[in-house]
């Protein structure tokens, strides 16, 4: 059996947008557990967000004390055999390997959010760091993204980038 994963972060809203895009929506229906690595801003948006299924989320440094509340700062779950490690923050790029394999030495799977660039890199011991940038706010970036993925007989397969484009407004 497989376990479909929805990998978000930094949605930010109401501040850079009004409410998550229809396809991120869409892939949450689609997903099995949904994943938010932090500043969700609104406790509104988790709300939402459980209403289309299962969540594993942290806060990050845009969620105030309501979010903290219901939130961890780190969260931790095994999903079939493969063991998830989610958090905000990891710092700085350099060294960011480095630093989290020490930090994690028994985690397969770290998703982060904070800098809403996507990243996906293997550490040497095989510690994979997945960012999945945000689906509201590019910053810098070209596109809006997020992530999605599979858990299968122990192994995390068909890791995808997807870029969101913006809901049209109604005529």
């Amino acid at each position: 059996m497989a376990t479909r994963l929805l990998l978000i972060s930094d949605t930010h809203i109401p501040g850079r947008a009004r409410r998550l895009p229809g396809a991120v929506l869409r892939a949450a229906d689609a997903a099995d557990l949904v994943i938010h690595a932090g500043d969700w801003v609104a406790a509104s948006v988790l709300d939402e967000l459980e209403q289309h299924g299962d969540v594993l989320g942290v806060w990050g440094n845009n969620d105030g004390p309501d979010l903290r509340a219901r939130l961890p700062e780190m969260a931790q779950r095994t999903i079939d055999g493969v063991r998830f490690a989610v958090v905000h923050e990891t710092g700085d790029a350099k060294r960011r390997e480095a630093r989290m394999e020490a930090a994690l030495p028994d985690a397969d799977v770290l998703v982060f959010g904070h800098s809403h660039i996507p990243w996906d890199t293997t550490t040497p011991r095989g510690l994979r760091l997945l960012n999945p940038g945000s689906p509201t706010d590019r910053r810098r970036q070209p596109v809006h993204t997020m992530m999605t993925a599979v858990v299968a007989d122990g192994d995390l397969v068909d890791v995808r980038l997807i870029e969101v484009a913006p809901d049209r407004p109604s005529a």
